[in-house]
């Protein structure tokens, strides 16, 4: 089945010039990336892409390292896009993602851990159209 799906690399994965390794990765999967977008994201941006994060713990902090330096956004299509992305960038937890995977070959922490992607269509297509506003930040 047809998806979209979002994939961020975060400010660690921006700042280590892991940008065109996502990208190679994710298109060596038959992925495609139908728009991509570099911004350095306003704190208003990170909490609306984090809401259902709000009240954890790690949640100020996720902001501010999300809202500490540029960030590139992409839309990926393709067959079941959302689980192949998944299994392509690993579980959250670099320690725990497998080598082979974006999280077990370059992940340095729970935090720093150079990518996010959506987990659901639904939760996708609000993370894209926040991501994508116009406010959401500039370069």
């Amino acid at each position: 089945m047809l998806e979209r799906t979002i994939v961020i690399v975060k400010p660690d994965g921006v700042k280590r010039g892991l940008i065109g390794e996502v990208i190679r990765r994710i298109e060596n999967k038959d992925l495609k990336i139908t728009r991509l977008r570099m911004i350095y994201p306003s704190t208003e941006c990170i909490e609306q892409l984090y809401d259902i994060h709000k009240g954890k713990s790690f949640y100020e902090d996720l902001v501010r390292f999300m809202s500490s330096g540029p960030i590139v956004a992409m839309v990926v299509e393709g067959d079941e896009a959302i689980k192949v992305v998944r299994n392509l960038i690993g579980p959250t937890d670099g320690r725990e993602a497998p080598p082979g995977t974006i999280r077990g070959d370059y992940a340095l922490s729970i935090r720093e851990n150079i990518v996010h992607a959506a987990d659901s269509v639904e939760r996708a297509e609000y993370e894209i159209k926040v991501v994508f506003s116009e406010n959401c930040g500039s370069f």
